[in-house]
């Protein structure tokens, strides 16, 4: 189960990464976007509920599930916002909806990386 869960947890580095930064050189939100933000979702979540069965519990009290928590929470508003936005008629948000996909997209490489440490910190 663990090559499942890292392979969906850097697809949604994938997905996510491509999305926020083609958005960004795009210089607007646009459909294709939001596909791949929530492409990246579904296999972030995938990936840490995986990872969490395999420890025995979906949530750890600890800096990698608090980190882990608020980015996925923080990806769902995300691309809940950008289908909101996209949407909507007015053009100005979607041009600087980038802003807030670039920002989510920093605090979400926190766990991420944070899990690579503390996966290979458990191997010995």
């Amino acid at each position: 189960m663990l090559p499942i869960a890292a392979a969906t947890i850097t697809l949604a580095m994938v997905f996510y990464s491509i999305a926020v930064w083609w958005e960004r050189a795009m210089g607007k939100l646009r459909g294709r976007h939001l596909l791949l933000f929530w492409l990246g979702l579904a296999c972030d979540t995938t990936g840490t509920t995986l990872m969490g069965k395999m420890a025995g519990s979906a949530f750890e009290l600890n800096f990698h599930g608090i980190a882990g928590l608020l980015a996925i929470l923080l990806m769902l508003f995300h691309s809940a916002w950008a289908t909101v936005v996209h949407a909507s008629r007015a053009e100005e948000p979607k041009l600087r909806f980038h802003r807030l996909s670039v920002a989510v997209w920093a605090v979400w490489l926190v766990p991420y990386v944070s899990g690579m440490i503390y996966g290979m910190s458990r191997i010995r």
